[in-house]
């Protein structure tokens, strides 16, 4: 498919479909158990409508904001997502670059198929670096070390994975990493023979900021295993104050459902929160999102930038996001169907896709730029039911 040919994400997403192997698309596209949130995230902006203003003058519809400190010209930000090689071989890298080019920033997950040093330096501009509590200090502190001695401006400390959600498709597919080619998966391997091509000719898919801190795991699949073995469900409030002294950067918090965890992040010293049930990947019958931003947006609004993440597919959900209150909007799955469908310049074509439907969003609906979006371009029963 030529990427040009590409109207909307959706059109990304079944091209990234065609191109993986069921497991790999599986992995990107799926969520834990019924998948009930992973789909509620997307209705739920489904459900929220414009209110639209007319004989506004919307000759220009700016959209650039202001994170952290930092001008970008765009409202979206590329979100941590692992192990991306098993997508393309250009993994994380793509992220980093596409961000770059559209004035906008990336996050690079720890559990990353590339280091974040080689992130680091494939751009010119820095990016944002995602932190697991792992449950050993010292490798906590090794990574920090390494995010800030290689400039990234800002960590992102993800608070939703105590333990691994049941992601029940990828138990079914029988994935593992890298992805095998057994009795099970074999066929549908061998019917993708870009995909296999690109896996066999470049890195193997691995946990690459791991490499070398874990003796004692025996190849990759050890180490993905040993890692995930990381995992700490004893980790605390005190444990996220020593990892913001350690870091002496902005820190942004990532899986805040409620306004109490809102509030509490800000008084642990963090800079962000976002808004997110980890793309409906980890507890499933959780909020879609976008229906607790309000109420985190109304308890520190104007402390603390505030960013959502999960269901954004269209330019006009990101609009929505910003009019409840968000600073700007995290995705996840939609760059990495881009990924999927078509590389590095497939990322381009998800930003290029939603700046364009945000500008054309802001114009049908009277606004000129999204500073001027505020909770009166929704419809107002909807509102009051999201806020009472």
């Amino acid at each position: 498919m030529r990427l040009s040919r590409a109207v909307n994400i959706a059109d990304l997403r079944a091209a990234a479909r065609r191109r993986l192997p069921r497991m790999v698309f599986d992995f990107v596209d799926g969520g834990a158990e019924d998948e009930i949130t992973r789909d509620d995230n997307e209705a739920a902006f489904r459900r929220l409508k414009f209110r639209p203003r007319v004989l506004v003058d919307v000759s220009e519809r700016p959209q650039e904001v202001t994170v952290l400190g930092r001008r970008l010209s765009l409202p979206v930000i590329l979100g941590p997502t692992g192990l991306m090689r098993m997508v393309d071989h250009a993994g994380e890298l793509a992220a980093a670059r596409a961000a770059e080019k559209f004035g906008t920033v990336s996050v690079q997950s720890s559990g990353a198929s590339v280091s974040l040093e080689d992130v680091a330096r494939s751009v010119t501009t820095p990016q944002w670096f995602q932190l697991y509590p792992w449950g050993d200090r010292r490798t906590i502190e090794h990574l920090i070390g390494r995010a800030r001695d290689a400039g990234y401006a800002a960590m992102v400390v993800t608070v939703d994975v105590p333990v691994v959600g049941a992601r029940e498709k990828d138990l079914r597919n029988g994935l593992t990493v890298p992805p095998e080619v057994s009795p099970r998966t074999g066929w549908d391997v061998l019917r993708h023979p870009r995909w296999l091509a690109s896996l066999l000719t470049h890195p193997k898919p691995t946990y690459a900021n791991f490499v070398g801190l874990m003796p004692d795991a025996r190849g990759t699949s050890g180490l993905a295993a040993h890692t995930m073995g990381m995992l700490n469900p004893g980790h605390t409030w005190r444990d996220l104050e020593w990892m913001v002294e350690r870091f002496g950067g902005p820190v942004v918090l990532k899986g805040v459902m409620t306004a109490e965890d809102a509030r509490r992040a800000v008084e642990t010293g963090c800079r962000a929160v976002v808004v997110s049930n980890h793309g409906g990947r980890q507890a499933d019958s959780v909020p879609a999102a976008i229906d607790v931003l309000p109420e985190i947006a109304d308890e520190i609004g104007g402390e603390a930038d505030v960013l959502l993440d999960g269901g954004i597919r269209r330019g006009s959900d990101v609009v929505k996001a910003l009019a409840l209150g968000a600073t700007a909007c995290l995705i996840g799955r939609p760059w990495v169907y881009g990924l999927g469908a078509g590389g590095t310049a497939g990322v381009e074509r998800v930003l290029e896709i939603l700046q364009t439907e945000i500008d054309r969003t802001l114009a049908l609906i009277g606004r000129p730029g999204v500073g001027s979006l505020d909770r009166t371009a929704i419809q107002q029963d909807v509102v009051r039911a999201l806020t009472t």
